[in-house]
């Protein structure tokens, strides 16, 4: 399976090494390690998270790579020498990394390969890894940033991966652009770097989703619009544009990564459910919180930007400095209201953030930066207050030097303003004095001003609006270009304070982020209770049922204002596969849709619109939705729905959910309802829960007496033919009405008598089916099995249930009624089909005996056949024709696995 690489010269350049700090790397196929951080071979085996899944011979090679954005997207990806396995993740993680840790410790890698240009200067991520190393007992190993391809990883799955997982892997992968680079990463080190080359399609490759999160795959995420409209992008008629009533960038970041990733901690989601509870529940708490909330800055972007080091500090990149302490200043002032607003919290989430924002953990930092920075000093949106704030931050005394600097910055604006007031009184116009970076200071004038005069030679640079005219003077510019000179000194000068400062506070970034985190997560629980405040939401609660009474769709809801019908929701394992039938438009997507939105704000800690909702913890979602060809990978329509339920089929557990909306419909109608029945089949061994809408009525009809299967429909009302009413409402059963897109095409303008003619064809080839149908045994034999099943769930819910007494005996004397009458009526259908089957054998006695007087002109071999069959009774032939069938069915069975 594995088989050293022969030499190769195409990745190996000079041997020039590029120094990155401490570590160096080189550019050659074999990068260095720092010394120091890789563990002999005779350390003494750790008992920690780090031995969880290798011994100390295994060889774990692991390549990590991140977004440069504010909200961390990790990619991961994890070989495993001595198993021949690899491991692809992506996660969603928070500023302290806390999930993409978890991760390395749990697969506990021998070598963690980061990009080189992470450690000069250091990451925030390549930082956290280092503080880790002692306890992971691994070593760092910088690879130069070409080997980190996209196109590489795709080609690595294409070509190592079992040819049967190709397809589901690049579904999975797809979107997870950083995983990618990670195994195209580790791959090539192990090529390149070990001399290691795995053969084709021999490595075990799997995409694992982040613990203790929901896996939705790409494909779900946008046919649910989860966090985008398909209509219009820019709409907030999606999941997380319902949801989003946070007040900080933090708070939204955090709710976005949530809905991406639910939660599966039944203990966190009620900690949350409680949090919110108590919110909602406390008009002064809920209104101090928000309003305490308004003031906060993007914490994140602030501290992120204070930890990177410039590498050639610049003029600007000072003037950024400046700002960023301004900002960090406002941040900690923001921290004791959040704290005073969580007075008298009970809840454990909502007094964990209190103690994190308490005074005493931010004092330290306010110190340092009173020490240095104007107590006065505050942060301002508008350019020009900006910079008389980043002018006077630095407070007076601290170098002589810049005193001088912002008098003369204080002067030289006094004149702009002053040749601005005489310019006026000399041409008697009104002028107003603007600023922006740009232009600096510059003239406005209203075009009424004017009054029909020319403007004086004196105004340069003139630019004409619609309402006024913009406009500079030769004096005015100069004026521009010494305060100019001055705000450089001052910026200059209080660089060294400033480089202070940020060096002192850096070593309390901990704390930081961990309020900031806590901020964010406050700000989500303080949207979901703005939500429950403003709708008529009800706390979920997590059970093994699924169970919702008078759910609504979240997003339709909004829209729909107060005409949304609402409509319950049961499963369990004996209700798990509901095969939802109906009229077109008659909600059927909706439906299905609701179920699995609903579900995804109850493990985000949300309420959700019911008049009360119990939900079971699940680990994936999957939805196949949509009847659309995929352009950009060249497939049809039916070609993509068979890629999307294969990745499905190859995923699906019990502790799954998947919707599937029109399967089959992209093809001929005897091969769809062909296929849907299989996947249909396959879905309900898989033991997931399964909403299932088609059009197939036959599907209904054929899966209906399966054990785990429920049929329901939308309710319609049809007067007559001509008219049909769309009730919105589920009911149980198949749906009754044969042509209701007869009856909608009527609607339609077609020609004259088309519609007729189809309702009578219709007609017709709905009496010739209906002779054709038989009720078989194995039918008869399904529908005791399910009968029993249900009987033995509604007994085990009385055991754990809270009836007693006589109400308890009472309901048993109905239950037991009920089951008696309707297995005496299957004894009465099997004993009707015993009869008609006793029938059909004469018949086909007699049948047989005329064949054989007609076809007595045949050959002898043919006529000695016709003979033997002739004499044989129905049951003789079953009986032959039937371990036929069976085997031919293994065959077939087994040859498709192979």
């Amino acid at each position: 399976m594995v088989r050293p690489s022969r030499p190769s010269t195409s990745y190996t350049t000079a041997s020039t090494s590029y120094g990155y700090g401490d570590y160096n790397t080189t550019t050659t196929s074999r990068p260095r390690t720092r010394p120091g951080t890789g563990r002999p071979s005779t350390a003494r085996p750790r008992t920690g998270a780090s031995t969880i899944a290798r011994v100390e011979s295994q060889r774990v090679v692991c390549a990590v790579a991140e977004s440069r954005g504010i909200s961390p997207t990790v990619g991961l990806a994890f070989v495993d020498l001595d198993t021949g396995e690899a491991v692809l993740c992506q996660i969603n993680d928070s500023q302290t990394y806390v999930r993409t840790i978890h991760k390395l410790k749990v697969y506990g890698p021998s070598e963690i390969l980061i990009v080189a240009t992470a450690s000069s200067p250091k990451s925030k991520l390549f930082s956290i890894i280092e503080e880790n190393l002692e306890d992971m007992g691994n070593k760092i190993t910088l690879l130069d940033r070409r080997y980190w391809a996209d196109s590489t990883g795709y080609e690595y799955i294409q070509t190592l991966a079992f040819k049967e997982d190709v397809e589901a892997i690049k579904i999975s992968v797809q979107g997870n652009y950083y995983a990618i680079c990670c195994i195209a990463a580790a791959l090539k080190y192990i090529e390149l770097g070990l001399g290691i080359q795995f053969s084709y399609h021999s490595l075990r490759m799997r995409y694992e989703p982040s613990e203790g999160s929901m896996m939705i795959d790409v494909s779900t995420i946008y046919s649910l619009e989860l966090v985008q409209n398909l209509q219009s992008p820019k709409s907030k008629d999606c999941l997380f544009g319902l949801l989003n009533e946070t007040l900080t960038a933090m708070g939204a970041r955090l709710l976005r990564n949530n809905i991406l990733q639910p939660l599966t901690d039944p203990e966190v989601l009620n900690t949350r459910y409680r949090a919110v509870e108590e919110l909602t529940t406390k008009e002064a708490m809920f209104f101090a919180t928000r309003a305490a909330l308004k003031n906060f800055l993007d914490a994140d972007r602030i501290l992120t930007a204070l930890i990177v080091k410039p590498v050639k500090p610049t003029l600007q990149t000072t003037e950024q400095a400046i700002n960023q302490v301004i900002m960090l200043k406002q941040f900690v002032s923001s921290v004791n209201p959040v704290f005073e607003a969580l007075t008298g919290a009970r809840s454990s989430m909502l007094n964990n953030i209190r103690e994190l924002c308490d005074p005493k953990n931010i004092s330290p930092i306010r110190d340092l930066i009173d020490e240095v920075i104007n107590e006065d000093t505050t942060y301002a949106k508008q350019p020009l207050e900006l910079r008389n704030q980043r002018t006077y931050a630095v407070k007076s005394g601290v170098n002589g030097l810049l005193d001088v600097a912002r008098t003369t910055y204080k002067e030289a604006t006094e004149d702009a303003y002053q040749h601005c007031t005489e310019l006026g009184q000399e041409y008697d116009i009104q002028l107003d004095l603007k600023y922006e970076n740009a232009r600096q200071f510059y003239i406005k004038i209203p075009s009424t001003e004017l009054d029909g005069r020319e403007l004086p030679p004196v105004f340069t640079n003139v630019i004409r609006r619609k309402n006024h005219i913009e406009c500079q003077t030769l004096e005015l510019m100069k004026r521009n270009q010494k305060i100019n000179v001055s705000h450089q000194e001052v910026v200059l000068m209080s660089d060294q304070a400033i480089d202070a400062l940020i060096e002192a506070v850096r070593s309390h970034m901990s704390v930081m982020f961990k309020i900031c985190e806590a901020v964010g997560l406050l700000d989500m629980i303080g949207a979901f209770s703005q939500l429950v405040t403003v709708n008529d939401y009800t706390r979920p609660q997590l059970t093994d049922t699924l169970a919702i009474k008078s759910g609504r769709h979240p997003i339709k809801e909004k829209i729909m204002q107060n005409k949304f019908v609402p409509n319950d929701v049961y499963a369990t394992q004996q209700t798990r596969f509901q095969i939802i039938t109906g009229c077109n438009m008659s909600g059927k997507s909706t439906y299905i849709r609701t179920i699995a939105l609903m579900s995804i704000m109850a493990q985000i800690g949300c309420f959700v619109p019911a008049l009360y909702a119990s939900f079971p913890i699940l680990h994936q979602l999957f939805a196949r939705l949509g009847m659309d060809d995929s352009i950009e990978t060249n497939v049809s329509t039916f070609a993509a729905e068979m890629r999307e339920i294969a990745f499905i089929l190859r995923n699906i557990d019990r502790r799954s959910m998947a919707i599937v909306d029109e399967l089959g419909r992209g093809t001929s109608t005897r091969d769809g309802l062909a296929i849907a029945l299989a996947i249909a089949e396959a879905l309900v061994s898989s033991k997931a829960l399964v909403w299932f809408a088609t059009h197939f009525k036959d599907l209904a009809t054929i899966m209906h007496e399966r054990a785990g299967v429920l049929n329901l429909h939308l309710a319609v009302d049809m007067e007559n033919e001509q008219s049909m009413t769309m009730l919105y409402k589920i009911s149980q059963g198949a749906v009754k009405e044969s042509h209701y897109g007869l009856t909608l095409a009527r609607v339609v303008p077609l020609p004259a008598g088309l519609v007729d003619h189809a309702a009578a064809v219709a007609q017709k080839l709905e009496r010739h089916m209906l002779r054709k149908k038989k009720t078989s045994e194995i039918v008869l034999k399904e529908k005791r099995r399910k009968l029993i099943l249900n009987l033995k769930e509604h007994l085990v819910q009385v055991q754990t249930g809270v009836l007693e007494g006589e109400v308890l005996t009472a309901w048993l004397k109905g239950l037991q009624k009920d089951f008696v009458n309707r297995m005496t009526a299957l004894e009465a259908e099997a004993a009707s089909m015993s009869q008609e089957t006793d029938d059909e054998d004469e018949e086909i006695e007699e049948t047989s005996a005329a064949d054989e007087r007609q076809r007595l002109g045949t050959s002898a071999s043919q006529s000695s056949v016709i003979s033997i069959s002739s004499r044989m009774t129905s049951t003789e032939l079953e009986s032959t024709i039937r371990p036929m069938s069976k085997a031919a069915t293994v065959r077939a069975v087994s040859d498709n696995k192979r």
